[in-house]
């Protein structure tokens, strides 16, 4: 395994700092985090779910994060808490902190006299900063990044190369934009006139909020008119597209290759699976999970989980699917017409008419 940082902590320092039940030495040295599997005598690995039970037997990790209903799994030293991933993600974190800031402006970069940039923050090399820009406080611009004229950049935020943030946009704080990412382009605004299309200047921002992460080439349009706001703590993968004016609530986690058409509107945490698309001009609740390559064409209204895929099939059973599924509206009719006629038989048996042979039902 590669180790960028030698830090080593201890196991009680780590239980300290982080709030975690201690089961063994507080002395024993913690160099790394790594899976049961590869885990050495220096390392902490964690049990991810009980499948996972047998390699916990064989591990030779040092020590492990366990939750509560495995906490006497192993007699190896170990963390306990109610939620061992989280654990694990911020044990991590202490294991593994990021390269120190060199503040400065490298002598590649551009910025521009009425831009206002941060003594503390770092801008890379053929970074370009445009006019009455502003960059907060210990925030890194990465080589070959753009910010146009007027945007905004937040406190303690990290743009990874090659990121581009449009005229007047804004990105807040302790977000972190990996590379490749474009915010603020312009939405798929066109009206037709006579076969061709106009284009609909896209006159709004987009917003991201604080504690956001945005995946690798992750593309987030500016507003026609207003805004596009991710909210604060919204976690997104690489490869989304978030058209013009979409709005998503706090907290919501977004897998890769998800879409959001134009002025849909998401809750706050939920939970987009990989490939989902989400139409537009609709609403999706708090509290909802759609799965992986999922359509959604109407508004959700409750929370809970929504699943609308159709898996894989053998190319010939698919065919004879398709073929039976081109002829449901004449089936879902003939249903209808019989239903319909079978009520009225019902009615007049009620009434007391003559009795009628149903034989004709058997038409077609």
């Amino acid at each position: 395994m590669a180790r960028r940082h030698e830090t080593i902590l201890t196991l009680g320092s780590l239980a300290e700092q982080l709030g975690a039940e201690l089961i063994g030495p507080r002395d024993l040295a913690i160099r790394q985090v790594a899976t049961l599997e590869e885990a050495g005598p220096d390392d902490i690995s964690f049990l991810a779910s009980r499948q996972y039970r047998p390699l916990l037997a064989r591990t030779r990790a040092g020590a492990v994060i366990l939750g509560g209903v495995d906490r006497d799994a192993t007699q190896l030293p170990r963390l306990v808490s109610r939620h061992p991933y989280a654990l694990f993600a911020r044990v991590s974190a202490l294991l593994n902190p990021g390269d120190a800031i060199q503040p400065g402006v490298h002598p590649s970069a551009v910025v521009d006299p009425a831009a206002r940039v941060a003594d503390s923050s770092t801008i890379g090399p053929n970074a370009v900063i445009g006019k009455d820009a502003e960059i907060g406080e210990r925030t890194v611009v990465g080589p070959g990044c753009v910010i146009g004229c007027g945007a905004a950049i937040g406190d303690d935020t990290l743009l990874h190369a090659n990121v581009t943030v449009y005229h007047d946009c804004v990105v807040g704080d302790r977000c972190i934009v990996h590379s490749g990412v474009v915010i603020g382009g312009d939405g798929f605004g066109m009206a037709e006139e006579h076969g061709r299309w106009i284009k609909v200047p896209q006159i709004g921002r987009a917003i991201i909020g604080d504690d956001v992460e945005i995946g690798a080439n992750t593309t987030i349009d500016r507003g026609t008119l207003g805004d596009t706001i991710v909210g604060n703590g919204v976690k997104l993968d690489n490869q989304i597209q978030i058209a013009h004016n979409v709005l998503i609530g706090e907290h919501t986690a977004v897998a890769a290759c998800a879409g959001f058409a134009g002025s849909s509107r998401i809750g706050s945490r939920c939970r987009i699976g990989g490939a989902a698309m989400i139409h537009g001009h609709l609403e999706i609740c708090d509290g909802v999970t759609v799965a992986a390559g999922t359509m959604v064409r109407r508004s959700i209204a409750e929370p809970g989980v929504y699943d609308g895929f159709f898996p894989a099939l053998p190319h010939r059973k698919w065919m004879r699917n398709l073929a039976r599924f081109n002829h449901l509206d004449d089936l879902a009719q003939r249903v209808q017409e019989l239903e319909a006629r079978l009520a009225a038989l019902d009615g007049q048996a009620a009434s007391g008419s003559p009795e009628v042979s149903v034989g004709g039902l058997d038409d077609s």
